[in-house]
C-alpha cells in the first residue's frame, strides 16, 4: 500500500512536472514580437497617419498611393513597379514621349531658321510675332513631353520639383490656380485693396507673407512686437527667367482728424527686384540701400481707438526688365500721403500680386510709436456721438 502511494506521487510530480514545462515552452512561443516603428512613408491609412502623428509628431511623406505603393514593393524603384498593366501603360506613355521629343527638335530647326532669316524692316513685326509664337509653342511641347511621367508627378508631389523645367513650373500653376489664386482674389476685393489703392489687380504671382519663422495668412493680426522687424516676401512667378519687380507696402489707414476721413502712408517701396521661378524669396531687410530701397520698412502701429489697418503689400513688375532710378524715386517720395496709383502711372508698372496683413492697437504699440519719435501715442479715438434731433410735439388738430 506504502508502495502504491509513492508510485502515485512519483507519477503526479512527473505530471507536474511536465505540464509545468509544456507551458513554459507555450509562453515562449506564443510571446508576440516587438510592435516596429511606424514609418511615414509607409504608412497608409487614416488612422496610422493619425497614430503616427500622435506618437511621433512626424506628418506622412508624399500621397498616401505613394506611401501604400512603396508598403507593397520592398524597395522597388517606382518605375520598375511588377504589374502588368503599369508597365503596358508606360509603354504607351514612351512612345508618345518620343513623338514630342521629335517635334520639339523639329520645332527648335524652325525657329533657328527664321531667327537667321533677314526681312525688310516692314516685315519686321510680323518676324517678332512669329518667333513668339514659335517660342511659345516650344514650351507647351515641353509640358506635354513629361506631363504624363509618372515619376515627374511623384517628384511634384514630394516636393522635389525643379522649377527650372517647364512642367513643374505648370504643374505648380495648376495647383495655384485651383484654389490659392482664388482666396487672393477674394482677399483682395473683400478687404477692398481695389479701388482703394489700385484700380485693377489681377494676381498672377503667389505672393507670400512671413515675420521670421510665422507664415501669415492674408489678412491675419499681427502683433506690433512682431512688425518691428522687417518681414520676408515669397513671390513665386511661374514663368521663366527674371523679372525686375517694384514692392510697395501702403496703408490706405491713417486717420485723418481734419478732415473726418483717412489718408495713405507708405511703409515700404524699393525698386529693380530681381525675382526668377527658383529664387522667390525677397528679404526686405537686406536690400541694397542704394539701388533698391526708396523708403526702409516702417513697423505698423496705429493709435488706441481707431479701427485696424490693412498693411497692403503690391508687387509690380517694371517694363521690360528696365531699371528704375531710385535717386529720382526718393527726391518725390514722401511716407505721408503717398499715391500708389501715380507711381503706377508714372513708371508703367504692372501689378502682379498682393498680400496684407492687419494691425490694430495693443499693449506694445505705445512703447513702438515713442521708439520711432511719432506723436500720437497717448491719443484715444472714440466715436462722436451723434444726439438726437430734440422732440417735437404735433398739433393736436392732427389727431381730432
Amino acid at each position: 500500500m506504502a508502495s502504491r502511494i509513492g508510485w502515485r506521487c512519483l507519477h503526479c510530480s512527473r505530471r507536474e512536472s511536465t505540464i509545468h514545462l509544456n507551458r513554459q515552452q507555450i509562453r515562449s512561443l506564443s510571446s508576440t514580437p516587438q510592435r516596429q516603428a511606424l514609418n511615414p512613408n509607409t504608412v497608409a491609412s487614416p488612422r496610422s497617419e493619425r497614430k503616427l502623428l500622435r506618437e511621433t509628431g512626424e506628418f506622412p511623406i508624399g500621397s498616401r498611393r505613394r506611401r501604400a505603393a512603396l508598403s507593397r514593393t520592398k524597395e522597388v524603384p517606382f518605375e520598375l513597379l511588377p504589374y502588368q498593366c503599369f508597365q503596358e501603360a508606360r509603354k504607351i506613355l514612351v512612345e508618345d514621349r518620343a513623338e514630342k521629343l521629335e517635334q520639339i527638335r523639329t520645332t527648335r530647326e524652325k525657329l533657328q531658321r527664321i531667327q537667321q532669316q533677314e526681312v525688310e524692316p516692314q516685315n519686321a513685326g510680323a518676324k517678332e510675332r512669329r518667333l513668339i509664337s514659335l517660342e511659345q509653342h516650344l514650351e507647351e511641347l515641353k509640358v506635354l513631353a513629361d506631363i504624363n511621367d509618372p515619376l515627374v508627378k511623384r517628384n511634384f508631389e514630394d516636393g522635389n520639383g525643379d522649377m527650372d523645367k517647364p512642367v513643374y513650373r505648370h504643374l505648380a500653376e495648376k495647383k495655384w490656380l485651383s484654389y490659392e489664386q482664388k482666396v487672393a482674389e477674394q482677399r483682395i476685393s473683400q478687404f477692398k485693396l481695389v479701388p482703394d489703392i489700385l484700380q485693377r489687380l489681377d494676381p498672377t504671382v503667389n505672393v507670400e507673407l512671413s515675420f521670421g519663422r510665422r507664415r501669415v495668412e492674408s489678412g491675419e493680426y499681427i502683433e506690433s512686437y512682431m512688425s518691428e522687424r522687417s518681414p520676408t516676401l515669397k513671390i513665386q512667378s511661374f514663368e521663366k527667367g527674371s523679372r525686375l519687380v517694384t514692392i510697395a507696402c501702403i496703408n490706405p489707414d491713417v486717420p485723418n482728424v481734419a478732415k473726418d476721413g483717412f489718408d495713405f502712408r507708405c511703409h515700404f517701396l524699393a525698386h529693380n527686384i530681381a525675382i526668377t521661378p527658383t529664387q522667390p524669396l525677397v528679404e526686405l531687410g537686406k536690400l541694397n540701400d542704394a539701388d533698391q530701397v526708396v523708403l526702409p520698412w516702417l513697423p505698423a502701429y496705429n493709435q488706441k481707438g481707431a479701427p485696424y489697418h490693412r498693411m497692403s503689400f503690391f508687387v509690380l513688375e517694371q517694363p521690360e526688365g528696365l531699371k528704375l532710378d531710385t535717386e529720382l524715386t526718393k527726391r518725390k517720395a514722401k511716407r505721408d500721403g503717398f499715391a500708389l496709383r501715380s507711381v503706377v502711372d508714372r513708371h508703367r508698372l504692372k501689378p502682379l500680386g498682393a498680400t496684407l496683413f492687419r494691425s490694430q492697437w495693443d499693449e506694445g504699440t505705445a512703447k513702438i510709436m515713442q521708439n520711432l519719435g511719432v506723436p500720437g501715442h497717448d491719443v484715444e479715438f472714440k466715436r462722436m456721438k451723434i444726439e438726437p434731433l430734440p422732440y417735437k410735439k404735433l398739433p393736436g388738430s392732427r389727431y381730432r
